[in-house]
């Protein structure tokens, strides 16, 4: 279902440094230099490995520097070796079952054993350009974070977080008394539980790295532009040209329409669902994108998000895309999947515990 780190390595080049467009400086190639279609426009087409261990939002360590040291560098890929290293040993035949219902530590259903290390390809570099090295996806605000959100936002988030809790065997919602518990509703539970769109916005837009599956396949023609995500096969389809759905119309992925400027895709999304892939996004999210081709083996991939109902004002970021001989691999995500229905069995278990009124 998810493909193990080690496919990836033999196809990742050690490091991304391309010649550096965009708001940190990349240089492009000739335009005679890059591979272009029958009709004369860049060929985006091809398979792209956007794994990197630059996160999106600056760590708050690293202050108004907008750019790592050649050293710190080495150290986060040389952390991140040892600590994949580390967690890809081999697990003792002989250990103790773990505790029923889990230990409560991170990891998956609480450490019972979900999937390990085999699994994550969150890459082995972080971004580099020219010898520069982004401390963030992030390029506005200047800070490399995101910026403030609004006081409905904040209300929205916590509300939300509530929801979600350290699983105590009990069914603390009827306890509360609670007018709707997290579990009374499939569709009540999070878009990547439900196989609808992959975690952490890797199929966008905005197009993220995550955990694992990074992997992203692009088809283009003179009318459309497709976009395979790896995780949970998402295929967004760009239209070239024309006007964007009624807002009636809504969608997991937004309406894209694309347009032309120059050697430059620039893809214009509205028409959003309630849910977005996009943590915090709503149905009036906005997201513009665009697609430079670097040179032969390397997209620049640009953004900008707007929802003046989450965030103060909008934020911008961007990251390479370099080409890889990998396969997407298919992610049969709702294949023998049992989790999602044993979550409502589970819950209607904890609740079938709880006593009754009158009860004593």
């Amino acid at each position: 279902m998810r493909t193990p780190e080690h496919v990836r390595g033999a196809a990742r080049s050690t490091a991304w440094a391309v010649v550096g467009l965009g708001l940190l400086g990349w240089t492009a190639a000739g335009a005679d230099d890059i591979p272009r279609t029958a009709d004369g426009r860049p060929d985006l087409s091809g398979n792209y490995d956007v794994a990197t261990l630059t996160p999106l939002q600056r760590p708050r360590m690293f202050g108004d520097n907008r750019f790592l040291s050649r050293e710190e560098a080495d150290r986060i890929a040389a952390e991140e070796r040892d600590r994949m290293a580390e967690a890809q040993q081999d697990t003792d035949p002989g250990r103790e079952a773990p505790p029923v219902g889990g230990d409560g530590s991170p990891g998956a259903a609480g450490n019972v054993g979900g999937y390990n290390a085999f699994w994550i390809d969150r890459g082995e570099n972080t971004i580099a350009i020219e010898g520069r090295f982004p401390t963030s996806i992030i390029v506005d605000p200047p800070n490399g974070r995101l910026p403030e959100m609004t006081p409905a936002a904040r209300e929205r988030r916590m509300a939300r977080r509530a929801m979600f809790r350290e699983n105590t065997g009990e069914a603390w919602w009827l306890k509360e008394g609670l007018p709707a518990g997290p579990y009374d509703d499939p569709e009540m539970r999070p878009l990547g539980e439900r196989c609808l769109l992959g975690f952490g916005s890797t199929s966008g837009p905005p197009m993220l790295p995550v955990l694992y599956n990074n992997v992203k396949r692009i088809v283009q023609t003179p009318d459309h532009v497709m976009i395979l995500t790896e995780m949970v096969h998402d295929a967004r389809i760009v239209r070239i040209g024309g006007e964007h759905a009624p807002p009636d119309v809504r969608k997991w992925m937004g309406d894209s329409v694309g347009r032309w400027e120059g050697d430059t895709l620039v893809v214009d999304t509205t028409n959003f669902r309630d849910q977005t892939g996009l943590s915090g996004g709503t149905e009036n999210l906005h997201v513009v994108e665009r697609f430079q081709r670097l040179d032969a083996d390397t997209l620049l991939y640009s953004f900008t998000v707007e929802d003046p109902t989450v965030w103060e004002a909008p934020w911008s970021g961007e990251y390479p895309w370099p080409a890889t001989d990998g396969n997407v691999y298919e992610y049969a995500c709702h294949e023998a999947n049992y989790a999602l229905g044993n979550i409502m069995r589970g819950a209607r278990l904890l609740e079938a515990d709880v006593p009754g009124p009158g009860a004593e």
